[in-house]
């Protein structure tokens, strides 16, 4: 790929507050790629549309906040395997005059794991059931598990990610929040900052915990984890290592400077 005066970005709204920016630029630079720029741009949903329609041949690719994810499949001519199983692409690819969408959030949680040295799982429990949470489901599956249960505040509004865990092959059952059991081997939390305080305290006997919020930190349920003296892994690392993975699909470069990527998001925390 030609390395001069290519263009990438973090769409979303809002977005004014995302890491994804230090994170690629930092990869910029260590690879050498002064002619790359990165921004973050506020798109909304029903703009999506006609922003991608606008871009010129020196877009090299888009990361993706949700909702964007999933409205942005009719507009791809090619999407990874994976994305369709979760039914969401937080990565598009500007390549040979086609838009490619791909999903790194499952290889993010994937790492993350890996590097906190958390074993693969016989039993565990998602607590969530957005985007997130079909995407921990298929880390989940990488990691050789074929069944978990979703927590959910309303069971009845799991439809979606129960769709995603079929096409998936896994065996879900649902149960609400007073009902969850977390006396298993992981424990992923997909919920927004302060969600998951109320369950913190039961969330906490979970042999390991990986909580996808990064700021603020520590959450009440690390903080518990923490307590418990069980293993906690957040939500940085995680996001650390989705955008490695962008940076190596929208550069073509492998393998992406982690370390140098890592330095500027804690710096920028």
């Amino acid at each position: 790929m030609d390395p001069v005066n290519k263009r990438a970005a973090v769409l979303g709204f809002p977005v004014v507050h995302s890491l994804s920016p230090y994170l690629h630029r930092a990869a910029y630079a260590e690879l050498g790629l002064t002619g790359w720029r990165y921004d973050a741009i506020e798109c909304r949903e029903e703009e999506l549309a006609g922003f991608v329609g606008g871009l010129g041949p020196e877009w090299a690719g888009l990361s993706l906040t949700m909702p964007l994810k999933r409205v942005v499949f009719p507009l791809l001519d090619t999407v990874t395997p994976l994305a369709v199983e979760v039914g969401a692409a937080n990565t598009v690819i500007f390549r040979d005059g086609a838009r490619h969408g791909a999903n790194t959030d499952v290889h993010g949680i994937v790492a993350a794991l890996a590097e906190a040295g958390v074993p693969a799982p016989s039993s565990a429990v998602v607590l969530g059931g957005g985007a997130t949470a079909a995407s921990a489901l298929a880390a989940l599956r990488e990691l050789g598990l074929r069944e978990a249960t979703l927590v959910v505040r309303d069971p009845r509004r799991a439809g979606e990610t129960l769709e995603v865990a079929d096409r998936l092959g896994m065996s879900v059952a649902t149960r609400a929040f007073h009902e969850v059991d977390a006396d298993v081997d992981l424990l992923i939390s997909t919920l927004p900052s302060g969600a998951a305080d109320d369950v913190a305290g039961e969330a906490a006997r979970a042999r390991a915990v990986f909580d996808v919020v990064y700021s603020p930190w520590p959450t009440a349920l690390a903080q518990a984890v923490r307590k418990e003296g069980g293993t906690i892994v957040g939500g940085f690392s995680m996001l650390l290592h989705q955008a490695v993975r962008q940076v190596e699909l929208m550069t073509g470069r492998s393998p992406a400077p982690v370390e140098a990527m890592r330095s500027a998001g804690e710096s920028a925390l």
